[in-house]
């Protein structure tokens, strides 16, 4: 493939925060689509510790996580020769534009962002001003690469929307800036829900750890919390509204084996729930078993990853370089040398 064709490919903005070893669901939800990504896009993906500090961290706490996440990437299948990979606070442009972003987004945006709110309850001893802004430094985050597309789940929407108000009301004071990033929805398995209670996304947060199963997680553990699954009393298993325990679970193994539900329903016909539990149990575990071999192996290798790191912030800051110097001019700051 030619260099002028390279450059032709639509270009994808993704980051995930470094919170802790990724759960199931940002696995099939985001990261693996990730991988899959690579070979149709240009691709820049990111560690968004930024965003992290919004709430209360730990220093050495937030290197280690930041870190392994990046292993996680990494072993999830970004490869950082073939796509931008690297930490958002080593390239200062993001929190450059953030400012700039911040002067075109109005007071009321940000007060209707239900996230902020979501973590204000959560957080009370804590909302500080990074927690009612930081929907702009995520638009900064997608605006400083003119990505064309963004990744996201139903709960990103409101502020990748966000990010296209405030482009658009950029480019129409300032003159064409911005690309307006369009939303990239996976066409399947977008959303997991928790194990323990299956109307809730599955997320890190819940106090039941039954319901949340992590890429990390050995054999046994997730075959355990499959198996304390909550299903219903019907016994079949079927796709269809009122199951929403069963239907989670048919999604799951649908997305790890690449069955359809048609084909899962015909697979265990007149098979207990136990049996299914503990099939897609077994499908998860062999699925992220590659994964956390090849994290294992990148966190023992830390020249490696540093030398990724380094690479893909470079890389990063040139892309970002150009836009930020353009968007300088048209504020009517001095250039940039």
């Amino acid at each position: 493939m030619s260099e002028q064709q390279e450059t032709k490919k639509q270009r994808i903005f993704s980051g995930i925060q470094p919170t802790g070893v990724f759960t199931l669901g940002n696995y099939i939800g985001a990261i693996r689509n990730w991988g899959q990504l690579q070979q149709d896009y240009e691709c820049i993906y990111c560690i968004v510790d930024l965003h992290a500090i919004t709430v209360m961290q730990k220093p050495a706490d937030l290197r280690a996580n930041t870190m392994r996440c990046y292993a996680m990437m990494l072993a999830c299948g970004i490869d950082p020769k073939q796509s931008v990979a690297f930490v958002q606070s080593r390239n200062p442009h993001h929190a450059d534009l953030s400012w700039v972003l911040s002067c075109s987004t109005m007071f009321g945006e940000l007060n209707r962002m239900t996230q902020f709110k979501d973590k204000s309850a959560r957080h009370a001893d804590n909302i500080n001003a990074g927690l009612f802004t930081y929907p702009v430094l995520m638009a900064a985050d997608i605006l400083a690469y003119n990505a064309d597309l963004v990744p996201i789940g139903a709960d990103q929407k409101q502020h990748l929307e966000l990010a296209r108000n405030v482009a658009i009301r950029f480019n129409q004071r300032y003159g064409e800036t911005f690309t307006v990033p369009e939303p990239y929805i996976s066409p399947a398995g977008a959303k997991v829900m928790s194990l323990q209670d299956p109307m809730k996304k599955m997320s890190k947060s819940d106090e039941n750890v039954n319901g949340c199963v992590y890429i990390l997680d050995d054999k046994d553990t997730i075959l355990r919390k499959f198996r304390r699954a909550v299903t219903d009393s019907d016994a079949e298993v079927c796709y269809r509204e009122g199951k929403d325990g069963i239907n989670n679970l048919m999604t799951i193994y649908g997305c790890v084996t690449g069955k359809t539900m048609d084909e899962i329903t015909a697979e265990f016909a007149g098979k207990g729930y136990g049996d299914f539990k503990t099939a897609v149990g077994e499908a998860v575990a062999d699925h992220l078993a590659p994964v956390r071999d090849e994290f294992a192996r990148l966190s023992a290798d830390k020249a490696y990853l540093n030398a990724c790191i380094d690479a893909g912030s470079e890389q990063a800051y040139r892309l970002t370089r150009p836009i930020l110097s353009k968007v300088y001019r048209r504020v009517g700051f001095i250039d940039r040398k």
